[in-house]
């Protein structure tokens, strides 16, 4: 009888134990989320994206911190990219006028091939991870200085 009495008691603290050892029951949200942020082959203005290069890619991250009230000049990108606006909010601006404002947590598709810029029309700095689909020794971006900025 007290065998018994040892094994019940025994069995019910390992599996108390066991029990609290598992963090996943006690608090779900430690479980791996997933939330897609984009998926398109169009550029933010519609445009259908380029088919890839042929040819080895190059993949590149790069981190943009625009300060408020900074504008970033005329610009095109030879290159599809898209990214992540961790901070702020930006506006895009097309050549035609056409506009995006991207907010905090959201994805964007870049245009390529395409005259365009960026303005950080917020108060506090614009923090962007962009990634490119590139190949070796083309540039991600192509300036367009002969484009006047507006004030």
């Amino acid at each position: 009888m007290m065998f018994a009495a040892i094994l019940v008691c025994g069995t019910t603290v390992v599996m108390t134990a066991c029990k609290r050892n598992n963090p996943s029951e006690d608090n779900p949200v430690q479980q791996v989320q997933t939330t897609e942020l984009v998926r398109t082959s169009q550029s933010w203005d519609g445009v259908e994206l380029p088919d890839y290069f042929q040819g080895r890619p190059e993949l590149v991250a790069v981190k943009y911190v625009f300060p408020a009230g900074k504008k970033l000049g005329w610009h095109h990108h030879p290159v599809m990219n898209y990214g992540i606006l961790v901070q702020g909010e930006l506006t895009i601006i097309g050549q035609d006028g056409k506009e995006k404002v991207v907010h905090e947590g959201e994805a964007v598709v870049e245009m390529v091939n395409t005259i365009h810029h960026g303005e950080n029309r917020g108060t506090k700095p614009v923090i962007l991870y962009m990634f490119y689909l590139s190949q070796k020794g083309l540039p991600l971006a192509v300036p367009h200085d002969e484009i006047p900025l507006e004030e």
